[in-house]
C-alpha cells in the first residue's frame, strides 16, 4: 500500500532531511561522468574498432510504474537506477578499455573484478604477452556484451 507523500516526509527523521541534499548532490558528478565517458567511447572506441557499449542497456527505469510507491519513493528509485546504471555502464567501458590496452591481471587479488578480467594474462608472465595482447584486442573488437568469450 502506498504511503501518502506528506506522511512519508513528516515521518522522516531530521537527519534524513539533512542528508538528502548530500545524497542528491551526487547527481551532478554522475551526470558529468556519464557524459564524459559517452564522449570518450564515441571518439576512442571508433578509432580502435572497439564496439561501443550500449548505454541504454545499463540504465533501467522500470520502478516508476509500481503503484505502491509514492512520488518521493519513485524519485529515489529513479536516482538509484541512474547512479547504479552509470556505474555499470562506466565499468563496462572501462573493462573494454582495459582489455584493449592492458589485459594483465594485478599481482594482488582484485575484489569485484569485471567479467573480462578472468581472461587476462597472468601477472609477470610476459613471455607471450604481445601475442596474447593482439588476440585479446581482436576479441574485444568482436565482443558485444560483458563477459563474452575472450577467445581462450
Amino acid at each position: 500500500m502506498r504511503t501518502h507523500v506528506a506522511r512519508y516526509l513528516f515521518s522522516a527523521r531530521p537527519l534524513v532531511w539533512l542528508s538528502a541534499p548530500v545524497i542528491y548532490s551526487l547527481i551532478v558528478p554522475f551526470a558529468i561522468v556519464d557524459l564524459w565517458v559517452s564522449i570518450y567511447q564515441a571518439i576512442c572506441f571508433r578509432i580502435y574498432g572497439i564496439p561501443q557499449v550500449r548505454r541504454h542497456r545499463y540504465l533501467v527505469f522500470d520502478r516508476s510504474g509500481l503503484a505502491y510507491l509514492n512520488m518521493i519513493e519513485k524519485l529515489n528509485c529513479a536516482y538509484c537506477s541512474y547512479v547504479n546504471g552509470v556505474i555499470a555502464y562506466v565499468r563496462e567501458v572501462g573493462s573494454r578499455t582495459e582489455q584493449y590496452w592492458c589485459p594483465i591481471k594485478q599481482a594482488r587479488r582484485v575484489i569485484g573484478a569485471h567479467a573480462r578480467y578472468a581472461g587476462f594474462e597472468e601477472f609477470g608472465e610476459g613471455e607471450h604477452y604481445h601475442e596474447r595482447l593482439k588476440a585479446l584486442q581482436a576479441d574485444i573488437r568482436k565482443a558485444q556484451e560483458p563477459g563474452e568469450p575472450l577467445g581462450d
